[in-house]
C-alpha cells in the first residue's frame, strides 16, 4: 500500500471512529512508539528513540488532557495521576536513555489499553443484547424474508 493510499485509510478510519474507538487507537499508538523508541534506544539510535518517545508523551498528554472531570471527578483524578506516571517513565526513558522506565510505562499502557478493549467488547455484547431485543418488537426493522436487520455493526 502506498505512503498516500495508507494515510487516507488511516484518516478515514479516524474521521469514522466512535469516542471509544478512538481512545483504543490512541493507546495503540502510545505503544506502538514507545516500543519503536525502545528498540531504538538498544540499537543505539538515539535521535530515533527520541523522536519516537516524544510521539509516545504526547498522545499520553493527550489522553491525560482528554478526560472529562465533568463526568467523573474521581475516576477522573486517577486517571490523571497514572497518564501523569506514564509520561514521567517515558520522559525519564528518554532523559536517562533507560530501557526499564520505558518498559514500565509500557507494561502499563498495554495493561489499560487490554482493559479498555475488554470494556468495548462488554459494551458491543450489551448493545446487541438490547438491540436484538428492540428488533424483534419492531416490524419496521425486519424485511420481506422475516429476517430482523441490526443496525449495530
Amino acid at each position: 500500500m502506498s505512503q498516500d493510499a495508507s494515510g487516507e485509510y488511516f484518516k478515514n478510519a479516524v474521521m469514522t471512529a466512535t469516542p471509544e474507538q478512538l481512545q483504543l487507537m490512541l493507546y495503540d499508538g502510545a505503544i506502538r512508539f514507545a516500543g519503536q523508541a525502545r528498540d531504538a534506544l538498544v540499537r543505539g539510535d538515539f535521535e530515533e528513540s527520541c523522536e519516537k518517545l516524544i510521539r509516545a508523551q504526547n498522545i499520553v498528554l493527550e489522553m491525560r488532557n482528554g478526560l472529562r472531570h465533568d463526568v467523573n471527578e474521581s475516576l477522573c483524578t486517577q486517571m490523571s495521576a497514572l497518564y501523569t506516571f506514564i509520561y514521567n517513565r517515558l520522559v525519564e526513558g528518554n532523559m536517562k536513555r533507560s530501557p526499564g522506565a520505558i518498559d514500565e510505562a509500557l507494561k502499563i499502557l498495554n495493561h489499560q489499553r487490554e482493559t479498555w478493549q475488554l470494556l468495548l467488547d462488554k459494551v458491543r455484547v450489551e448493545r446487541g443484547k438490547s438491540t436484538s431485543r428492540s428488533d424483534a418488537d419492531s416490524p419496521a426493522t425486519s424485511n420481506s424474508t422475516g429476517l430482523s436487520l441490526s443496525i449495530s455493526g
